[in-house]
């Protein structure tokens, strides 16, 4: 009988060294876990401002775009308007 009390308390004191380290690879994954939710957190977070950003700034480049093609618009009318005027001082000059 000794001998298996003996091998009994050899596998119980097995079992509790399994469940101390199951606990302790437990814990260390429960660390690990917070860790990356927390790295979670922070992502979500660059992710919300750099959206933002991102919004504000395809405003600014549609408002600039917008303002360009005026630009682009005035001046071809002013040019074309200049090489009439210049046709007609031409013609007027000319005639005379």
């Amino acid at each position: 009988m000794t001998q298996q009390a003996a091998a009994l308390q050899t596998y119980n004191n097995e079992l509790v060294k399994c469940i101390e380290d199951l606990c302790s690879k437990r814990e260390e994954l429960n660390s690990q876990i917070k860790q990356e939710e927390e790295e979670k957190e922070r992502l979500q977070h660059d992710i919300r401002i750099l959206s933002e950003k991102l919004s504000r700034v395809n405003e600014s480049l549609a408002q600039r775009l917008t303002a360009r093609a005026t630009f682009d618009r005035t001046i071809a009318e002013t040019e074309a308007a200049y090489t009439r005027c210049l046709i007609l001082y031409s013609v007027c000059f000319y005639s005379q």
